[in-house]
């Protein structure tokens, strides 16, 4: 007789909700912290020509060694750290959680935060652990070294900037988190791009901490490319989990290339950084919002009536993303991607018109 789901599948995999990406045809899409900003005509031509005579035929580079070296070199990675690469971020989440999976191990994060850290951790049979921000947003160190001595986790994912918050955490805070951790430490720097703060110069310092990035925010979210540094006796061992071939030929490719263009990239990233500076001063004027100070490429506001300003922009052609209810700190909060300055314009026009009763 046939099996049913929920006679096979796991009951907390059940009650996971699966991670929404809504639909965005035909929207200004200001929801995913995506960089607004093309690749200059002549760099998308050369990298044309290299797609063409790609070896699609064949696997790619198990270890994407020439990729490896472009990253080592364009984000300033300590020589003697390893790199890991994934699929994305959450491939490497995954890796980690699976590999500290013991039976009664435990994955410690703040809230709010990434939801993928919960999600993932769950996927791999961890018990979740989290403690709350304090209503500011910033670093409860106290309470989260208190959870530490409590549940003693296997791994602390601690994201820096934070994300949804946008806001950095307490260095010498989250230094102390890192040193009272009896596993792990992973610093996410998935918008390390658009600060001047990172614990990638300080990986000599800890031996239990990772840092881990994403190309995703410097304008390669297509290509689905993260990585992890760190000391080699904890790469060999995560290096077991990760599958075969999973960066494909033309992610190889084409970021390789891109990398060699370091100064593209960063005069974006500046230029984002300026466009978020004045897009909050504008968000600060508006009557009704409380927006707060980011140091990443959205901006996380307050407004009443959070579900209707939200309905109103997407009737407006706007698509941002809604955290009312995803937890209680952050009711009544939206988020919105930092864009161009037309489509910022684009956006305060529409959120002004959707505010007005």
């Amino acid at each position: 007789m046939a099996k049913f789901p929920e006679q096979l599948i796991r009951d907390d995999i059940r009650a996971l909700s699966a991670y929404h990406v809504p639909e965005s045809t035909g929207l200004l899409k200001l929801d995913a912290m995506e960089n607004p900003h093309a690749l200059p005509a002549l760099l998308q031509a050369e990298i044309a020509q290299l797609v063409s005579r790609a070896a699609i035929n064949r696997y790619p580079d198990p270890q994407a060694s020439r990729l490896k070296a472009r990253l080592r070199e364009a984000m300033e990675i300590p020589l003697d750290m390893e790199i890991m690469l994934g699929n994305g971020s959450d491939e490497l989440i995954q890796m980690i959680a699976s590999a500290v999976a013991k039976p009664g191990a435990s994955l410690l994060s703040v809230e709010p935060a990434f939801a993928m850290f919960r999600i993932i951790a769950a996927c791999a049979g961890l018990r979740y652990e989290s403690v709350q921000l304090n209503r500011d947003f910033t670093l409860d160190v106290e309470a989260v070294i208190a959870a530490i001595n409590q549940y003693q986790p296997a791994v602390i994912f601690i994201a820096y900037p934070n994300n949804p918050t946008g806001n950095l955490f307490d260095r010498e805070g989250l230094s102390r988190i890192i040193k009272a951790a009896p596993g792990l430490a992973v610093v996410d720097e998935a918008y390390h791009a658009f600060t001047d703060e990172s614990f990638m110069p300080r990986l000599t310092d800890y031996p239990n901490l990772l840092v881990m990035r994403t190309l995703s925010k410097l304008g390669m979210a297509g290509l689905r490319l993260g990585f992890l540094a760190g000391r080699t006796e904890w790469i060999t061992q995560l290096e077991k989990l990760r599958l075969p071939y999973n960066i494909n030929v033309l992610t190889q490719t084409v970021a390789e290339k891109i990398l060699q263009r370091m100064d593209v990239l960063l005069e974006q990233a500046r230029e984002i950084t300026s466009q978020r500076a004045k897009l909050f001063a504008e968000l600060s004027a508006l009557p009704g919002v409380q927006a707060y100070r980011s140091d990443a490429n959205f901006i996380l506001f307050r407004v009443s009536r959070a579900d209707e300003v939200f309905k109103g922009l997407i009737q407006r052609g706007i698509l941002i993303k809604n955290l009312n209810r995803s937890h209680p700190l952050l009711e009544d909060c939206l988020r919105v991607t930092v864009g161009t300055a037309q489509q910022n314009q684009q956006f305060i026009l529409a959120l002004t018109e959707t505010l007005i009763p």
